[in-house]
C-alpha cells in the first residue's frame, strides 16, 4: 500500500471483466501451500494437487504421528516423480499450542450465560462444566476480564463449533469463565487462545525437537513453519538446533499469530527466511478492524527486506463448498495486491471436500490478482526504500528486472546454486516468471540428485514467480559446453516446452562470472 492506494493497474475496463481469462501455463506466480491429510493424501489425489498449482506441501504435526505423515510423504514423492512438477515440504511444528483435552470423544454442549471451569487436571472428565487443558499455570497468566477462545472457529471459520469465555476469577489452578455464546464443541482436541495474554511455554518444544530430529532429519525437509514465533531468539534457538542435527540448509518461517509476535515483527523478519502471517490467531488477538492493517503493513516489510511472506485462512468456506464467498475471493486477490508471495491452504486441502479445487480456485484468483497488479509502481518503491548507494548485487539484481520491464521479456533466466540470486531478482517483482537454474553445489555426488530434487530447488518454490529447473552434471553429448552454456540450453528448453517461451520472445539472462554479476538479453529462436 503507498499513500492509501493499492499497487493496482490503472485503466482497466470494467467490461473485461466478462472476458474469458487467458490461459497461463503456470495457474498463477503466487505460490501455493497445501496442506496434506486425511482429503489429500493419496498418490492420485496429490498428483492433481500439484497439476492443479501446489508448490509446497505442509505437514502439520498438530495432528496425527509421524508414521502417518511419512506415508503421505512417501506418496507425495511417487506424485512428484509421476507428474515431473518438484514440491517444496513445510515441516509445521506444533510449539506452545494450548488444547482442551476431550478424551472420551463426546461432544459437549455450552449454552450461553453458563459458567465453565477451566482445569489443568487431565485426570477430569471434560464436560459442559469442565474443560481440561494442558498448561497448569494458565491461571497465573489470566485476570478478570481476559478473553479466552475454544473450538474449531481457527480451522473452519465456523462459530457454531467454537465458543469466547470470558474470566470471572481463579480458584488456584483453575479458571471460572462466562459462556458467551451457544456453541457445540466435537472432537478429541479443542485448540485454545488466550486473547493477548504471554504464554510461560517454550516456542520450540520438546516434541518439535524429537520431530525434528528424526521425521526432519531422515526426510531432509526444505523448510520449518515455526508456530507461534514471538521473539527474534526463538528463530535462533531453532537455527541452533538445525545446526546441532545437520540439518544446515533448511530454511525457517517464522509463524506470526499472536500479539508478542506482531510486537517483535521487524526483529523477527531479520532473523528468519520467511514469514507466515497466521490470521487465524492474530484475528483473535487483533481487533477485526485492525487486522487488514497488519496484514498489509506486515507485507510490505517483508516486500522491502526481500523474504517471502505467506498468508493463511482465506477460503474457509472451501472446507464444505466448491465455491468460495464473495468476500473470500476478493480477500485472496488483496492479499496478491498487497504483495504476498504464497497463500497457505489448511483445512480446505487436510480434510476438505475439494481440495483438488481449491487449490485451482485460489490460483485463478491469485492469477487475475496478478494481471491489474502494478509491477513498475512495486519496483520504483522498493528501489526507492534500497536507496543509494547500492550493493553490486542489488543493483545487478535491480537492472536485470528493470531490463526485463522495458524489453518485455519472456522470462528471466537466473544461474544459482543456494537461491540466493532468484530469491533477490523475485525481491523486485518481476511480471514474469524467474526460471532458476539451480547447478549443484561443489561436491555433491550424483546419488545426491534424485529427481525429487535437491534443497535449495525446492526453497524457491516458496518464494513469489520462482521456479526451479535442476541442472544435473553435463551429458556427454554436451560435453564441449560450459556450465552456463548448458544451464541456459535447459531454462530455454524447459520454456519451450512449458509454453513460456515462443520464438522470438526476449529471455534476460543473470549470471555469476567470476566475482562479478552480470545481466545479458537474448532472443529465443526456436531450433
Amino acid at each position: 500500500m503507498h499513500g492509501g492506494q493499492m499497487l493496482l493497474e490503472e485503466h482497466v475496463r470494467l467490461a473485461s471483466v466478462l472476458a474469458p481469462s487467458k490461459t497461463k501455463f503456470f495457474p498463477s506466480l503466487t505460490k501455493i501451500v497445501g496442506t496434506l491429510g486425511s482429503s489429500s493424501r493419496s498418490v492420485e489425489t496429490i498428483e492433481a494437487c500439484l497439476t492443479a498449482g501446489m508448490s509446497v506441501a505442509r505437514f502439520d504435526f498438530s495432528w496425527l504421528t509421524a508414521e502417518y505423515h511419512q506415508e503421505t510423504l512417501d506418496n507425495l514423492k511417487k506424485a512428484v516423480c509421476n507428474v515431473k512438477k518438484p514440491c517444496a515440504v513445510m515441516l509445521d511444528t506444533v510449539g506452545p499450542e494450548l488444547q482442551v483435552r476431550n478424551t472420551p470423544g463426546e461432544p459437549i454442549e455450552l449454552k450461553a450465560g453458563n459458567h465453565v471451569i477451566i482445569t489443568p487436571d487431565l485426570s477430569r472428565v471434560p464436560s459442559a462444566e469442565i474443560l481440561p487443558i494442558n498448561f497448569t499455570d494458565l491461571a497465573k497468566a489470566v485476570k478478570k476480564g481476559d478473553t479466552i477462545f475454544i473450538g474449531q472457529y481457527l480451522f473452519t471459520g465456523s462459530e457454531t463449533t467454537s465458543v469466547w469465555l470470558e474470566v470471572l476469577d481463579t480458584a488456584g489452578k483453575d479458571i471460572n469463565c462466562l459462556v458467551k455464546n451457544s456453541a457445540r464443541l466435537a472432537g478429541s482436541i479443542f485448540t485454545m487462545h488466550v486473547s493477548q495474554v504471554a504464554i510461560s511455554l517454550p516456542t520450540l518444544t520438546s516434541s518439535d525437537k524429537q520431530v525434528i530430529s528424526t521425521w526432519g532429519l531422515q526426510n531432509n525437509v526444505d523448510l520449518i513453519s515455526l508456530s507461534y514465533t514471538r521473539h527474534a531468539e526463538d528463530v535462533r534457538e531453532l537455527r541452533e538446533f538445525l545446526k546441532s542435527n545437520n540439518l544446515l540448509t533448511t530454511q525457517i518461517y517464522a509463524k506470526i499469530e499472536n500479539f508478542e509476535g506482531l510486537d517483535h515483527f521487524d526483529e523477527i523478519l531479520q532473523e528468519a527466511d520467511g514469514i507466515i502471517l497466521s490470521r487465524g490467531n492474530l484475528g483473535i488477538d487483533l481487533p477485526p478492524e485492525k487486522v487488514f492493517v497488519f496484514q498489509k503493513t506486515a507485507i510490505q516489510k517483508c516486500n522491502m527486506a526481500g523474504k517471502p511472506a505467506i498468508i493463511t485462512r482465506v477460503v474457509d468456506s472451501m472446507v464444505d463448498n466448491l465455491r468460495p464467498t464473495r468476500a473470500e475471493a476478493t480477500d485472496v486477490a488483496n492479499a496478491v495486491l498487497d504483495g504476498t508471495d504464497g497463500i497457505s491452504l489448511g483445512a480446505e486441502t487436510l480434510r476438505g471436500l475439494y481440495p483438488v479445487e481449491t487449490i485451482r480456485t485460489v490460483g485463478q484468483i491469485c492469477a487475475e490478482a496478478e494481471n491489474v497488479y502494478n509491477h513498475s509502481h512495486q519496483f520504483k518503491k522498493i528501489v526507492r526504500y534500497v536507496g543509494e548507494p547500492m550493493s553490486h548485487e542489488e543493483s545487478v539484481a535491480s537492472s536485470a528486472v528493470r531490463a526485463a520491464i522495458k524489453v518485455k521479456a519472456a522470462v528471466i533466466v537466473v544461474f544459482t546454486s543456494s537461491g540466493r540470486a532468484s530469491r533477490l531478482i523475485a525481491k523486485y517483482r518481476p511480471p514474469m516468471p524467474v526460471l532458476a537454474v539451480v547447478f549443484p553445489q561443489e561436491g555433491m555426488v550424483s546419488s545426491e540428485l534424485s529427481s525429487f530434487g535437491i534443497t535449495q530447488a525446492r526453497q524457491c518454490l516458496a518464494v513469489r514467480g520462482v521456479y526451479p529447473i535442476l541442472a544435473h552434471s553435463t551429458s556427454k553429448g554436451d560435453a564441449s559446453m560450459s556450465k552456463e552454456e548448458s544451464g541456459l540450453k535447459l531454462a530455454l528448453g524447459y520454456g519451450r516446452s512449458v509454453g513460456i517461451l515462443k520464438p522470438y520472445d526476449r529471455a534476460v539472462i543473470f549470471e555469476k562470472i567470476g566475482d562479478s554479476s552480470v545481466v545479458k538479453i537474448i532472443e529465443f529462436e526456436d531450433s
